[in-house]
């Protein structure tokens, strides 16, 4: 089945700020998620290369690349800021991190560190905060916590059936 891609996507706004405990479930989810089904893939198929695509090591190393860019949307956000902080959409981090050069274990405590601290800024937030909106710099679209929250699940289940269809 033919997977649109993550630049083709759309996100509506959720109205529902009720949503966000679910989608923090998932988000808190998404290191268990990826560590089991690594597990399940030789270890030969982890640094394997197909065309251009990353690798199975890259796609879960860029998992952790991105916490930084999520924990600062959050803090603008929060802090009210107008327009939420720019992507690098080369990627660049990603490619210059060598992943296929360091230990899966690493690259996946890596990550599973990171979103905790994502995870857990959510999980302090009180309902007067999840009211402000920023404007997204690629989308053009206002957002609000809930959305940046849903956005950020979807990049994760996004790179998660990248490396289903790698195993």
């Amino acid at each position: 089945m033919k997977k649109t891609a993550w630049f083709d996507r759309s996100f509506p706004a959720i109205t529902d700020n009720g949503l966000l405990p679910s989608i923090i479930e998932r988000l808190s989810g998404t290191p268990a998620r990826v560590e089991e089904m690594i597990s399940r893939i030789a270890p030969s198929k982890l640094t394997l290369r197909h065309g251009d695509k990353w690798t199975i090591h890259e796609q879960a190393g860029h998992l952790g690349d991105m916490e930084p860019l999520w924990l600062g949307r959050l803090e603008d956000l929060q802090e009210g800021a107008t327009d939420l902080r720019v992507a690098d959409l080369t990627n660049q981090r990603t490619h210059n991190a060598q992943h296929n050069n360091t230990d899966i274990k690493i690259i996946l405590q890596h990550f599973r560190e990171q979103r905790e601290i994502f995870v857990n800024r959510l999980l302090q937030l009180e309902d007067v905060q999840l009211e402000h909106t920023a404007l997204h710099p690629r989308l053009k679209t206002p957002m609000r916590i809930i959305d940046l929250a849903c956005f950020v699940a979807e990049h994760d289940d996004h790179h998660l059936s990248a490396i289903r269809e790698l195993s």
